[in-house]
């Protein structure tokens, strides 16, 4: 029910009065016009005029006392100048340990960053013949102690059934890093090419399968949806590399050799280079190279600013050997191209 108003600015003049009194005499109300007692509107509005000019005063008074506070300090205070700040912030320096670059760097990824396990057919993991055309030590053990306690023990334990479990090889490890809350992640398409089945596990422990959603060759980028994941998933950010130069500082975040997830920094060390694989098959080009440690594994994972911005995927490491590690020089696809892989518009 709508209230009626207590001072209506409307009220007719002859309105009688409530429970029927008769209305105030013309004589009456002219009396109080001509200097006896005021009407209820006149006082209110005699109120504001008194009060609103000296509140306004006081206001500004206020703030031109706050203004000087703060430009002058309390009064007799010497004022602040730029020696006392250079003082406060190198005791501070001295005093108080302030965060590694790289452990920011972590702390903006480490609830995105997975680890990817691709899962082989048994046909392709069977143990190779003796050059002698016998099966050899490996293969006489394997079928020989095909359901030995050790046979059981050396299978990977994946989801599914036990059928299932037993006819799966562990193919590789990689990494990945979620670019989506709905279990969208970008990896390296060559750490999921050829495999039968792909697994990731996220950062609080939960295992799902995975399926490929896209890829992009030309950029060995790979783009993942799990099937299963946690409730509180969180999407890694995503940074321009437009403004990034040589010299700045750079995290790298995996599963080396599956240990992990691991931390490395170091800086870019150069932009716009081309990468050959070591089969001479693909050509990377427009790649971010940097220093920070990288080994087999970290394939898939992200490369990250000091902010915690991811500006790269990590996809190949330079080395002039047959051997597979690093010697200095890893290569990062920028986010940009991985971005169009998963068919998120450009920054």
């Amino acid at each position: 029910m709508r209230r009626t108003p207590l001072y209506s600015a409307s009220t007719p003049r002859d309105q009688p009065a409530v429970g029927g009194a008769a209305p105030q005499p013309a004589a009456a109300t002219a009396a109080q016009a001509q200097g006896g007692l005021p009407t209820r509107r006149a006082a209110a509005g005699g109120r504001r005029r008194s009060w609103l000019p000296t509140a306004a005063a006081a206001l500004i008074g206020a703030t031109l006392a706050a203004l000087l506070l703060l430009r002058f300090g309390p009064p007799g205070a010497r004022a602040l100048t730029q020696d006392d700040i250079d003082r406060a912030v190198l005791h501070t320096l001295n005093t108080k340990s302030l965060p590694a670059p790289a452990a920011k760097a972590f702390e903006g990824v480490r609830d995105s960053v997975v680890k990817v396990i691709g899962w082989a057919d048994p046909k392709e993991a069977k143990p190779k013949a003796a050059k002698d055309g016998s099966e050899g030590k490996e293969g006489k053990a394997a079928k020989k102690g095909k359901d030995s306690k050790d046979a059981k023990r050396a299978r990977p334990k994946v989801d599914g059934d036990e059928d299932e479990r037993d006819e799966r090889t562990e193919r590789g490890i990689g990494t990945g890093v979620v670019i989506m809350d709905n279990g969208t992640i970008l990896t390296n398409l060559h750490v999921v090419f050829g495999a039968k089945r792909i697994q990731v596990v996220f950062a609080d422990g939960l295992e799902a399968d995975a399926d490929v959603i896209a890829l992009r060759p030309e950029h060995d980028l790979a783009v993942l949806r799990a099937r299963k994941i946690p409730d509180d998933l969180k999407a890694a950010t995503m940074r321009s590399t437009h403004d990034l130069r040589p010299g700045d500082r750079v995290t790298a975040v995996g599963f080396p050799f599956g240990i992990g997830p691991s931390v490395s920094h170091g800086v870019v060390s150069g932009l716009k280079r081309e990468f050959r694989s070591p089969e001479g098959q693909r050509i990377l080009t427009n790649l971010i190279q940097f220093d920070a440690a990288a080994n087999p594994g970290n394939s898939g994972g992200p490369l990250v600013t000091d902010d915690g911005e991811v500006v790269g995927i990590v996809t190949a490491i330079y080395n002039p050997t047959q051997e597979r590690f690093f010697v200095g020089i890893g290569f990062a696809v920028p986010i940009e191209n991985a971005a169009q892989a998963a068919g998120m518009p450009p920054f």
